[in-house]
């Protein structure tokens, strides 16, 4: 009986062992096609951040008749089922910290552009890295409305505070 006893626990170990791997490989599936959603979720938000390109700067507007930056963030994610604060001191408070040397398309960069007031008040997403010194992002230009610019212009990376990965 103790033989048998024993054989039994062997085959229920085998069987468990061989379900948690199983299960495992499904895991790790999962994790696959969730990175490739999150590809496609943050292809989706740049076309659909760039679809509001040249559309002129307005003080908390969130459409194509105007828009500011963090108006552009909110309105953008929120088109992809993505809901996030209004406000871009709010919106910088959302997702994990990444250095610039880490940031990818879809990452939110944020900016204080006051020199009398280093709190946050501008927000961008990040669309493109072509290299270490030419990163670009979507935000929203007082003077020249929605637009793309470079993260490493004097101008930008001098205001510059934090980065952000949101999803």
């Amino acid at each position: 009986m103790n033989y048998f006893v024993s054989t039994r626990r062997v085959w229920q170990g085998l069987f468990i062992l061989t379900c948690l791997t199983t299960l495992s490989g499904c895991r790790l599936f999962k994790k696959e096609n969730r990175s490739n959603t999150n590809s496609a979720t943050i292809n989706l938000l740049i076309s659909t951040a760039r679809q509001y390109t040249g559309v002129p700067y307005k003080s908390g507007g969130t459409d194509k008749r105007g828009m500011d930056c963090s108006g552009l963030i909110f309105t953008t994610f929120k088109q992809v089922g993505v809901d996030l604060p209004r406000i871009s001191y709010q919106q910088a408070n959302i997702g994990t910290n990444v250095t610039l040397a880490q940031v990818r398309p879809g990452d939110l960069v944020f900016f204080a552009t006051n020199k009398s007031n280093k709190s946050i008040n501008h927000s961008g997403m990040i669309t493109e890295v072509k290299s270490d010194n030419e990163v670009f992002f979507i935000h929203a230009s007082t003077s020249k409305g929605i637009r793309e610019d470079n993260l490493f212009t004097d101008y930008w990376r001098k205001c510059f505070v934090k980065a952000k990965r949101p999803i």
